[in-house]
């Protein structure tokens, strides 16, 4: 997705009629105490619905599963009056797999950017989808 404004972004997704917006986000290199903490995460989607101007439903789920320890970590569940907030977090590398679909527009990027400084992650991939 070409680097612009979320004010472009929002004005180019209603131009498009686009019904919603579902963001794939990858981090890596997360810190391992961050993504171990179920009040940070927690915390963490909070501050994320209060910067993109989302309205939570209901309280943050947040669960640690996993007997293989390939996938075992908090996985999170956050319902918004829009859609959803989710995400994995694994414990054997330390990588956080958010995914935000709302059909009320918001800035991937901006998303992008929180959660990794968030996480203390060292770097990030964005896949964006647009729903129609």
């Amino acid at each position: 997705m070409n680097t612009i404004t979320a004010e472009k972004f929002v004005r180019a997704n209603i131009a498009q009629e686009v019904w919603g917006i579902a963001s794939s986000i990858d981090i890596y290199n997360c810190d391992p105490a961050k993504i171990r903490d179920a009040d940070l995460i927690k915390r963490f989607v909070v501050e994320l619905c209060d910067l993109i101007e989302m309205k939570r439903f209901g309280e943050t789920q947040v669960v640690h599963f996993g007997e293989d320890e390939k996938v075992a970590g908090f996985s999170m569940v956050q319902l918004i009056e829009t859609s959803l907030i989710s995400a994995h977090f694994a414990n054997k590398t330390n990588v956080t797999y958010l995914d935000v679909f709302s059909c009320k527009a918001y800035d991937p990027e901006t998303v992008k950017s929180f959660a990794q400084e968030y996480f203390g992650g060292s770097f990030s991939s964005l896949n964006v989808n647009r729903r129609y």
